[in-house]
């Protein structure tokens, strides 16, 4: 079965899924794609043969021509263009977040539910690294004994250049460890702190460039994450769990190779996110793609996604409030079993 596919967004993000799924995955074909911009959506489309042009995003989920969706648009919008393909009984891809507010994934959920079939994967494709995997294999099978501590850096070389806020490190980029550790330690993060070190002198104006956000786990496992969007020299994603007997971290780049000659040392510093986990995205959305054919649903989903925004919501508010906040998380559905 080929899954036909229908793409919301046709930005850098939407523009690199509808390469991958053409040009390097196997049993999906791009068959429409929409933006806001309609000029970009036309450009985009004349670019692979066989994609039409869809004037919105509703149109382009009701298409008979269409079999699954992947949203690729801004988050304010993603809410809306989720719940059409719920209530089309089409499974959908929706890029994280799996919207912007806890009352969003909330309304998610209950759609998804009254649906009867889980139909929503998020893009959280850390899960898909093989660097996490294997810091969760060693965690799963004790290899350092019980986890202790985990320290994070997630440093871009700058931050983009679209009014990105202090409250967009989090929201943005922080999501990414905030999804992660959760699913690393099997258990969820019950409250947060927001610390702000000196402020580095390579800030956009009105951005407090670094943070440290802190995650208390709910066996006591403390998390550290640095959030660095102005590092200068690349995007440097790091993570290091200490146990009682060990410790395991990702390798430097990604796993890639270190040279050694004429007295120095180097390797690769990734350009940016597409560079570091471009395997990453290629495993998420295959794994999409197949359980779509299969009519099952195995990634993350709209539980996952619920549970991120929750956090990230404590995060704001520690980070206006200055204080430790609570994370207020909804009971776990039956529903929402993780699969044996």
């Amino acid at each position: 079965m080929t899954v036909r596919v229908g793409v919301i967004g046709a930005g850098m993000i939407g523009q690199d899924h509808i390469r991958r799924i053409t040009q390097v995955l196997s049993g999906g074909a791009v068959v429409a794609v929409t933006d806001v911009d309609a000029a970009r959506a036309e450009s985009v489309a004349d670019a692979w043969p066989g994609v039409a042009v869809c004037p919105t995003g509703r149109e382009l989920i009701a298409s008979g021509a269409v079999d699954a969706v992947l949203v690729a648009s801004w988050g304010p919008a993603h809410e809306e263009y989720v719940l059409a393909a719920i209530e089309a009984g089409k499974p959908v891809f929706c890029e994280k977040p799996l919207a912007t507010t806890e009352d969003a994934c909330l309304r998610i959920m209950d759609a998804e539910m009254a649906r009867g079939r889980r139909l929503v994967q998020v893009g959280f494709m850390r899960r898909y690294d093989a660097g996490y995997q294997a810091l969760k294999a060693a965690l799963d099978e004790g290899t350092i004994g019980t986890p202790l501590l985990m320290h994070c850096a997630h440093r871009n070389r700058s931050a983009p250049p679209y009014g990105f806020t202090t409250e967009a490190m989090i929201a943005d980029s922080a999501v990414h460890e905030i999804d992660l550790v959760q699913w690393l330690f099997g258990e969820h993060i019950v409250a947060t702190s927001i610390l702000k070190p000196r402020r580095s002198s390579r800030a956009a104006e009105g951005l407090h460039d670094p943070l440290i956000v802190l995650l208390e786990m709910a066996s006591g496992v403390l998390v550290d994450v640095e959030v660095f969007v102005s590092a200068a020299y690349g995007y440097d994603i790091r993570g290091e769990i200490v146990g009682e007997s060990g410790t395991v971290a990702l390798a430097e780049a990604g796993g890639e190779v270190t040279v050694k000659s004429a007295g120095a040392r180097s390797s690769h510093v990734p350009a940016d996110w597409r560079d570091r986990f471009a395997a990453a995205f290629d495993a998420e959305l295959q794994d999409w793609l197949n359980a779509v054919a299969a009519r099952a649903s195995t990634g993350p989903g709209s539980w996952d996604g619920y549970a991120a925004a929750a956090v990230t919501d404590s995060c704001l508010e520690a980070l206006r409030s200055g204080r430790r906040t609570p994370v207020s998380l909804r009971e776990r559905p039956e529903f929402y079993a993780k699969a044996p």
